[in-house]
């Protein structure tokens, strides 16, 4: 079995998982945080989403969190945006990376849009071209990759489809998102087999979430497979507004002891990551979904 000498594993506590709390959280807190996950070694972090404060009050301050990164051209540091009126406010901000996110499913789409999926499509392309021009990197991000609560997974053909236009675009990094926890590692492999011989050389990562308990057995099938970029969130934070039922994230501290288990690097101190998951389970009064977490 040959795997990834090393992986990156992008933390998106601070977007994904945080978005789901009722509990505020200081601006000042969000940006200690990410401070601390930076200092631990984490590469990548989503840091917000630019969406409407009526939608998700937890990103209000997504500029001011921005404003005060620390190490700014040294850490892969990304936020969401769903239409181009985000992008725009994304661009005005030093953010170096926006992720640019559209759903397969209608029924999801429709939920978390408004727009179509065939509408979303269509913003999404627009996007991703302002988010080049404005010299930034594009995460691309195919929503329901694996199946919607409220219907059939889509086709396989049709995510393929959407995954060579948004290599055809110029995005930087393709992301395959479970949004709804439904993968399998049937599924996993069946897509990534379908999709590495589309987008060519153009790295895919995964975004999983938990909801059946598969998390971590679909990270190994897409570790055997050569998948080197998956997102996590500390302590299994996060779940999906729009989806009923939707766990969260795979845990950070889980992803990382088994990465480390297998030998592969991650250049992350999965103890220092531990340390604000336990925070963050006494600021919102209840235990996190991981498991790691509380043993290390």
């Amino acid at each position: 079995m040959v795997l990834p000498d090393k992986v990156v594993i992008t933390e998106v506590g601070p977007r994904d998982g945080l978005q789901m709390e009722r509990r505020m959280v200081p601006t000042a807190t969000k940006v200690a945080l990410i401070a601390d996950l930076v200092g631990a070694g984490v590469p990548a972090v989503q840091v917000g989403a630019f969406v409407h404060p009526d939608k998700m009050p937890q990103m209000a301050d997504v500029e001011a969190v921005i404003a005060a990164l620390p190490d700014v051209d040294r850490v892969a540091y990304s936020a969401l945006a769903l239409n181009r009126h985000g992008v725009a406010r994304a661009c005005r901000t030093a953010i170096p990376w926006v992720e640019v996110s559209f759903s397969v499913s209608d029924a999801h789409s429709r939920r978390n849009t408004g727009m179509s999926a065939a509408a979303a499509f269509a913003e999404a392309a627009a996007m991703v071209s302002q988010v080049i021009a404005a010299g930034r990197r594009v995460r691309g991000s195919i929503q329901c990759a694996f199946g919607h609560g409220a219907g059939d997974p889509p086709p396989v053909a049709q995510v393929c489809r959407a995954a060579l236009a948004l290599a055809e675009g110029g995005v930087d990094l393709l992301v395959l998102a479970d949004t709804a926890g439904l993968a399998t590692p049937v599924s996993v492999r069946r897509l990534l087999e379908a999709i590495s011989s589309r987008v060519g050389d153009l790295p895919v990562g995964l975004h999983l979430h938990d909801t059946h308990g598969l998390g971590l057995v679909n990270v190994m099938v897409a570790l055997e497979m050569g998948i080197a970029h998956f997102d996590a969130a500390l302590g299994g934070l996060g779940g999906c507004p729009f989806v009923a039922d939707a766990a969260g994230n795979i845990a950070t501290e889980d992803t990382l002891h088994l990465m480390h288990s297998l030998g592969v690097a991650t250049g992350i101190d999965a103890a220092r990551v531990a340390i604000w998951s336990r925070r963050l389970s006494a600021l919102f009064d209840h235990p996190l979904p991981g498991r790691r977490y509380r043993l290390i």
